[in-house]
């Protein structure tokens, strides 16, 4: 699913300080919808060329665009602005550097319900702000049920069914120096990229809830370093009841894939049995996979080697 919808009017109330922003005209318009995090320099809009002209997304008007608009003949230029803002899709346009507005393009934005505003950022600082929050608030999300670590700088996440011993396996982790993102509900971000960005819902930060003992603070019983706000889910471990008949991979040499935003993620299942140190298979799984992501893949160069011995001795 998406991330919340966010409007124009939205965005200058709760980021009106962090981006130094002010509504120069539009106020009727505040109500635009902002749809994509990706941003937009209308260089060649504003000459009247239109062909690939992204109009869905947020128009940043820099120190070259506002001495063009100041240059340019006002009839072209108000030709030129007024098919450029006729798309309803596009959200509004922001100038940088508390540049003056041209009036030509104040007048357009009126004309068109376009949403005019200006900030005392520059380009740089303001596209990077900007195209961060929107991002955030914009990403495609959804929550699902497992315990989230990172082991060795990878984040894992380990999921189950009830009682399984998930957060128990945790706990066992986090003694053993790793460090707790979220337990029992996992917020994920598609990010550009591919990228899985995961956190934990405010309400829960810093907690686990342990089967016999009850809601723990983390941060308080291990410190400061054994927590974290957020990590990329590069990792997924499904905790599965042992069954002596079921088939289960020796070899490593079989590749699966969980789907989580349209992403795929590696994923291990692991069968849990009275004996079996989880924690400690969960490390060798994080340290095979940081390998894999380097390219080396330990099961396929074994047999590899294992095929040109056999071949060699035929």
């Amino acid at each position: 699913m998406s991330g919340p919808a966010l409007s124009v009017g939205q965005l200058l109330k709760e980021q009106e300080e962090r981006l130094r922003l002010e509504l120069v005209s539009g106020e009727k318009a505040l109500g635009r919808p902002i749809t994509v995090s990706e941003l937009n320099r209308p260089g060649l809009a504003l000459s009247g060329f239109l062909d690939h002209f992204r109009a869905e997304r947020v128009q940043i008007i820099g120190i070259g665009e506002q001495s063009y608009c100041m240059k340019a003949e006002p009839k072209k230029l108000a030709a030129s602005l007024s098919a450029m803002l006729s798309s309803p899709d596009l959200p509004c346009l922001v100038m940088t550097h508390n540049l003056k507005s041209p009036s030509t393009l104040v007048q357009a934005c009126r004309k068109n319900g376009v949403p005019l505003l200006r900030s005392k950022l520059d380009t740089a600082t303001l596209v990077s702000e900007l195209g961060e929050i929107l991002e955030s608030r914009l990403a495609p999300a959804t929550t699902v049920h497992g315990v989230l670590v990172d082991v060795y700088g990878l984040g894992v996440l380990i999921q189950g069914e009830p009682g399984i011993g998930k957060s128990e396996c945790a706990l066992e982790l986090l003694k053993r120096g790793h460090i707790l993102i979220a337990d029992d509900a996992v917020q994920i971000q598609h990010r550009r990229g591919g990228v899985l960005r995961a956190s934990c819902p405010e309400a829960l930060k810093h907690y686990m809830e342990v089967r016999g003992l009850g809601v723990i603070d983390v941060k308080l019983l291990f410190g400061i370093g054994s927590i974290l706000d957020r990590t990329h889910i590069e990792l997924a471990i499904k905790l599965e009841p042992w069954n002596a008949g079921a088939h289960h991979d020796r070899t490593g040499l079989e590749t699966k894939k969980m789907t989580i935003l349209d992403v795929e993620i590696p994923l291990i299942r692991i069968p849990v049995s009275p004996g079996r140190n989880l924690a400690v298979l969960i490390e060798v799984a994080a340290l095979n996979q940081r390998l894999r992501n380097k390219g080396y893949f330990s099961a396929e160069t074994f047999n590899r080697k294992l095929i040109e011995r056999m071949s060699a001795q035929g």
